[in-house]
């Protein structure tokens, strides 16, 4: 089990990273926010994949095309762990590396968001909570532990649901049959 998990979330974890670099790279050179919430979950799902690849590797070459349910929760969720943990850890690494780090970037997001309240035509009084909010928020955040805790946690549920998806569904033989 422990080379599939780590093959697959390894490679998991590599997508999720490029597409996080490539992201950012792109947020760097034009100084705008291009992934949304879409597009940064499903990059997410697109990578996730790997779990119920991984589950089914598993199944037909290890146990020779049958697999319980949670037989096939604890290799997906390894390997959402090991993706997961690849993430944060290249969103800490990306944080570290910036001169102004967590705040620069959170300044940053802060603007955009305001802009965005301001487009929309938000009253002054729904600017200065939303400011008082994200100047709370960029004191939580130049904490790395919460800060690594809050990326983990962007990921692990979508991780968590696709394993629970792949297990169900793989659990049965006939299933993409070996």
């Amino acid at each position: 089990m422990r080379k599939v998990t780590l093959t697959f979330g390894l490679i998991a974890g590599a997508i999720v990273s490029g597409f996080m670099i490539m992201g950012l790279a792109l947020y760097e050179k034009t100084g705008k926010i291009f992934v949304n919430e879409l597009v940064g979950y499903a990059t997410m799902v697109i990578a996730l994949s790997m779990v119920f690849f991984g589950i089914k590797s598993y199944r037909d070459n290890y146990q020779k095309g049958v697999i319980n349910f949670w037989k096939g929760f604890q290799v997906g969720l390894f390997i959402a762990l090991i993706a997961s943990l690849m993430y944060a850890i290249t969103w800490e690494a990306y944080i570290q590396t910036r001169p102004a780090g967590a705040s620069s970037f959170v300044d940053k997001y802060t603007d955009t968001v305001i802009n965005k309240m301001k487009g929309r035509g938000a009253s002054a009084a729904e600017i200065d909570r939303e400011v008082k909010r994200m100047d709370d928020f960029k004191r939580m955040y130049r904490n790395p532990a919460i800060r690594f805790g809050m990326t983990l946690i962007e990921i692990l549920p979508v991780g968590i649901i696709i394993t629970l998806i792949s297990a169900a569904v793989l659990r049965k033989k006939e299933f993409l049959p070996a």
